[in-house]
């Protein structure tokens, strides 16, 4: 039930902003009514947008990676500890802003709650495939077995259904950034007006980037058979400081009003005009989640050692999988709250200023959208994405062992 439970909480909050973008649409056609004052009124109109395909923005996000990885070999790269020092110089505006702004609050914690969701939606695959395949895919030395393939898929969903949410509040902390800096009063509301209109392109970059990023979190843990050189590994991470590097303008881009094409080649300028600044900030925030994620792994070994009788030992691990995976849960999510609730908001709100000294310097302005837009197509899909799971959880019982806190033996 705890996971139906969750469910209907996505729901919910999806319906809410379908609500609230079907509210916006009727006051724009009632005729009789009077145009509702904005906090982000009075802005240039945005220019078209480039359209794009999955195909095309997956050839963008390749070539800002390139790019940017081209960039680092010929610039200089600041030190870890030079980048950490700066890193924690964006900590006294962040801090302010967050007193300031409360909402910063709000949206730090359902950023936290949104990757719950998605790990534990992940767990439940777990419990759903026998031990009998687990051990068949584990003795399989050729991979690509069926447990592989059906949890590979899951992941992906999974992934996809936490980035929605996650994409709507870290984009709501730059708006919050934004308005600030425009001497506007910053609410909840006033954060999702600005958000909502870009929900499409938020929401696949916020795919993408947390599936790059799980993938490059589950290389780096220590693996039996690891047959990768140095070599790789070096060239592995350094292509992904290269993407984390170059979509550091993405997000505050997309909140400005622009296109995802746009928002890609613009990110691309931001760093290399501010370069310095955007790799020591970069690298600061890697380097502290990295020592976060450290910790959070050798924490679980005593998590476990503590408390051991949550896994039972002395039998083949393949039948307490599931087990193993939703308590590990545990210091992976405290691990993640320390993140998303105090180095996330910073990082974001110091890119946004990065981005803002940028435009500021090319003598740009910076655009707020005016409205929520009419084109709810990405909700809808979500909903749906939703709904599928919500079946697939109902009728676990048909596919597996179905749903079950695993026991703690006393």
């Amino acid at each position: 039930m705890i996971v139906f439970i969750i469910l209907c909480f996505i729901v919910l909050f999806g319906l809410g902003i379908a609500a609230h973008l079907l509210a916006s649409e009727k006051k724009e056609l009632h005729p009789g009514a009077e145009p509702e004052k904005s906090v982000v009124t009075e802005v240039e109109k945005i220019p078209p947008q480039e359209k794009w395909t999955i195909k095309s923005i997956n050839q963008e996000f390749t070539n800002v990676k390139n790019e940017i990885n081209q960039l680092n070999k010929t610039e200089d790269n600041p030190n870890k500890s030079e980048s950490v020092k700066s890193f924690f110089s964006h900590v006294h505006y962040a801090f302010r802003l967050t007193m300031q702004e409360k909402e910063i609050v709000t949206f730090t914690i359902l950023q936290w709650t949104s990757i719950a969701v998605g790990y534990y939606l992940w767990v439940q695959m777990l419990n759903w495939i026998p031990a009998g395949v687990w051990k068949s895919a584990a003795e399989s030395h050729k991979g690509g077995s069926i447990a592989d393939y059906v949890l590979l898929a899951w992941s992906f969903v999974c992934v996809g259904v936490a980035a929605f949410p996650l994409s709507i509040f870290s984009a709501c902390i730059g708006a919050v950034y934004f308005l600030r800096r425009q001497g506007k009063p910053s609410t909840i509301a006033a954060c999702l007006k600005i958000v909502l209109p870009k929900t499409w392109c938020l929401w696949v970059f916020q795919w993408i980037d947390g599936w790059i990023t799980v993938n490059q979190i589950l290389e780096r843990l220590p693996k039996k058979n690891d047959r990768r050189t140095p070599a790789q590994k070096a060239l592995s991470e350094a292509l992904y400081f290269a993407w984390k590097l170059g979509t550091i303008g993405i997000l505050p881009s997309l909140i400005t009003g622009r296109g995802l094409v746009e928002s890609c080649k613009q990110s691309i300028l931001v760093v290399r005009h501010k370069f310095k600044e955007a790799a020591m900030l970069r690298l600061g925030y890697s380097v502290l989640c990295w020592v976060v994620g450290i910790t959070a792994y050798i924490g679980s070994i005593f998590f476990f050692i503590a408390f051991h009788d949550l896994v039972p030992r002395g039998k083949e691990i393949y039948g307490d999988i599931y087990a193993f995976y939703f308590w590990a849960g545990v210091p992976i999510l405290i691990a993640v709250a320390i993140v998303e609730m105090f180095l996330r908001p910073i990082y974001i709100i110091a890119s946004c200023d990065i981005f803002s000294n940028y435009l500021e310097e090319k003598q740009e302005k910076v655009l707020l959208p005016r409205s929520p837009s009419k084109n709810a197509s990405a909700l809808v899909t979500f909903l749906i994405l939703v709904i599928i799971l919500t079946v697939i959880f109902l009728y676990r019982c048909d596919l597996g062992e179905g749903f079950r806190i695993p026991r703690i033996s006393l």
